[in-house]
């Protein structure tokens, strides 16, 4: 409505006074021009078609088509102050292939966007068509994706609208990305025949919404058709902090204010501050709403709205008073039944004067409050996890959203005497909700904010698994600067503890609980594509009946629906840490496999791995040097005081042969945790065999 009601204006102050704002029927706000002087600089230039009207981005971004060698400038079709966005069309390219695979006509699209990277929230790389791979290599060779087009088999499966992997994928692009080379290629298993639903595959980048996958269209994709894309953009080459301390080249103008972008794309970005609209980038840009002029934009009697610069207030007429928002009532005041004496005036004057005072400074802090409040919530989130609990399916498996009173409450506002564990993301505390349920409260010290999506989609996974060996998660709090999460709580302290420190497990207890984190493990893999990321035993609880329970998945990811491995900044703990994907960033299930063969010998031992004292246990040697052990029947030298004994023997060998396979250099050659799960299972009936045999 706000939009509709100051479209006039907004459009009037989007420019520079003495520029155009429009190329055909496309505005082009400052700090974008298309004439010399109305923009910021050759980056920001808009190259407008006299003939065509159609404007185009002149930032060296090149578009190369092969099989042709066409070059052309990128199509502008919207640039958005609100939300610094840069609408672009961009070809697809693609590949067509004669029934014995041999390419007959094609395209490989690579473009360059300088300084606007492409939008990692407001994109999806995109691959169609049949026993196909869509290939992405983004900003340099190293960091690829691939999305395998699988259609051989279940062809029913191939469902119009659906991207799962059947017919049509799709997958996140990174952030701060700003080159793209885009092609379609066979699978290297591929030797015969493609899939006969079409010979032709298309691969592109599109704006989320924009495409909808439709099979009676793929023979005549590659007719010269483009998809309209995102681009982030934004000023300067500091962040907010920095280009605050100079004054001169600060861009943010007065009733505006400055946000960083995304993580890994340069400069700031500036925005109208609440109440204020229009360009924030130019002088006077940002001019007062009139909340006064509707009644969709205020909450006030009618009549009973006064404008103020940023806002605006309710106010009752002279001579009355009460309320005057939407729901009051304001109401003639009655006039004195005697007269007053000055003396008595002057005191219910000053009276009155005090009462207002505290009643406005009382209201001013609460109304700061609940702002934070409000502000954090939406920060982390909070609006997001709401509209998908809303329409949550299983409303009595869903993840709560917490107050923060409810959890001060709980915690006795968060008392040290209620820490029950801490770490490198965050303090854990111990806490009793009103309906006397003991849970523990995570209190994260950092979030990204760029991953606030990919947060709420954890909360809402995670509090929809209901397994046995995975901690529960019950709720979050968004209400704090960084969000509370709480899960249930587990009383009978980490597998850490109990090897390293208070070492009396049984041979029995340690299979049991390397059995069930390996059934967790594997259901995350196999069920929810979760890879945890940092298995490791502080990470592991236990409950009375040393039942193991994993948890904090603080930096763990999804692999999305077709996807083998994930390329990502390295995370994790040393001496945990899978050695292959510290070397080359690939991040794989393979990965937590690695972290669960350490755990294994850390059972074994009850040694941290990687401080054995021998120089043969280094990081990279561990698997090796057990292998030699075990040769050499020198097991028992390693081995923790618990294990040492004829009677299990010949089943620690076996537990540690397992070890030996989880920690293979080569994550290829590793087996998957479902394949380690059911080693363990048969190791365990095989034990309780001896031991009934025994009775």
């Amino acid at each position: 409505m706000l939009q509709i009601l100051l479209i006039g204006f907004v459009n009037a102050t989007q420019c520079k006074p003495t520029c155009s704002d429009k190329c055909g029927n496309v505005s082009i706000p400052y700090p974008f021009g298309i004439e010399e002087g109305c923009y910021l600089d050759e980056s920001y230039y808009i190259d407008c078609n006299s003939t065509t009207g159609i404007p185009h981005l002149n930032v060296s971004s090149i578009l190369s088509v092969m099989f042709g060698f066409q070059s052309r400038p990128l199509e502008v079709v919207e640039i958005k102050i609100d939300g610094n966005l840069i609408r672009v069309n961009l070809p697809i390219a693609y590949r067509c292939y004669n029934e014995w695979g041999k390419v007959v006509s094609g395209s490989t699209t690579t473009i360059s966007t300088s300084r606007f990277p492409f939008s990692s929230t407001q994109n999806w790389f995109t691959g169609v068509g049949c026993d196909l791979e869509a290939n992405i290599g983004l900003n340099n060779p190293s960091v690829a994706m691939k999305c395998l087009l699988d259609c051989n088999f279940f062809h029913g499966s191939v469902r119009n609208g659906s991207c799962l992997g059947r017919g049509c994928c799709q997958a996140s692009i990174q952030q701060g990305m700003t080159y793209a080379g885009i092609d379609i290629s066979l699978p290297e298993n591929k030797t015969s025949v493609v899939g006969n639903l079409s010979r032709c595959g298309y691969a592109f980048i599109v704006e989320k919404d924009k495409y909808y996958f439709n099979t009676s269209e793929l023979p005549n994709m590659s007719n010269n058709m483009s998809f309209p894309v995102a681009l982030d953009w934004s000023v300067g080459d500091a962040m907010c902090e920095e280009a605050q301390k100079d004054k001169v080249t600060y861009m943010c103008q007065e009733n505006s204010e400055c946000y960083d972008g995304e993580i890994g794309v340069k400069g700031y970005r500036c925005k109208c501050s609440d109440g204020y609209t229009g360009n924030p980038y130019i002088q006077n840009g940002c001019q007062d709403v009139n909340e006064c002029e509707s009644s969709e934009l205020n909450d006030c009697l009618q009549g009973y709205c006064k404008n103020t610069h940023g806002g605006y207030k309710c106010i009752c007429p002279n001579d009355h008073q009460g309320n005057a928002k939407k729901g009051g009532e304001c109401t003639p005041v009655e006039p004195q039944s005697k007269p007053r004496s000055v003396i008595e005036g002057i005191i219910e004057g000053v009276a009155g004067a005090v009462v207002v005072m505290i009643f406005v400074y009382c209201g001013a802090k609460r109304r700061i409050r609940v702002k934070g409040r409000k502000d954090f919530f939406k920060q982390n989130g909070g609006i997001m996890l709401q509209k998908t609990l809303f329409t949550c399916k299983d409303p009595f498996n869903k993840a709560k959203i917490f107050t923060e009173e409810e959890l001060k409450k709980a915690t006795e506002n968060f008392n040290d005497t209620n820490i029950i564990g801490q770490g490198g993301y965050g303090t854990v505390y111990k806490g009793i909700l009103a309906n006397k349920t003991v849970v523990a409260i995570k209190k994260s010290k950092v979030i990204d904010q760029g991953q606030i999506k990919q947060f709420v989609n954890e909360v809402i996974i995670l509090s929809q698994i209901n397994h046995p060996n995975i901690v529960k998660l019950l709720g979050c709090c968004l209400e704090t600067q960084f969000p509370l999460l709480v899960y249930e709580y587990i009383t009978n302290k980490t597998l850490c503890h109990h090897i390293h420190r208070h070492p009396i497990l049984t041979f029995e207890k340690r299979l049991k609980v390397a059995a069930e984190t390996a059934e967790a493990l594997a259901y995350m893999h196999s069920t929810t594509q979760i890879i945890h990321r940092d298995v490791k035993p502080s990470n592991i609880l236990l409950n009375d009946e040393f039942t193991a329970k994993v948890s904090d998945f603080g930096i763990s990811t999804f692999v999305p629906l077709g996807e083998t491995h994930l390329s990502t900044f390295v995370k994790g703990t040393i001496g945990y840490m899978d050695p292959e994907y510290f070397c080359t960033s690939k991040l794989t299930q393979k990965s937590d496999v690695y972290s669960f063969g350490v755990v294994l010998l850390e059972l074994l031992t009850g040694t941290k791995i990687h401080s054995l004292e021998t120089p043969l246990t280094v990081y990279r040697g561990a698997a090796a040097y057990f292998t030699s052990l075990l040769e050499c029947d020198l097991l028992v030298q390693v081995l923790d005081d618990q294990l040492k004994g004829d009677v299990y023997a010949e089943m620690v060998k076996r537990f540690t042969k397992i070890a030996i396979n989880c920690l293979d250099l080569e994550g290829k050659t590793r087996p998957t945790m479902k394949e380690v799960k059911h080693e363990l299972e048969q190791l365990r009936c095989v034990l309780l065999s001896i031991e009934a045999q025994s009775i």
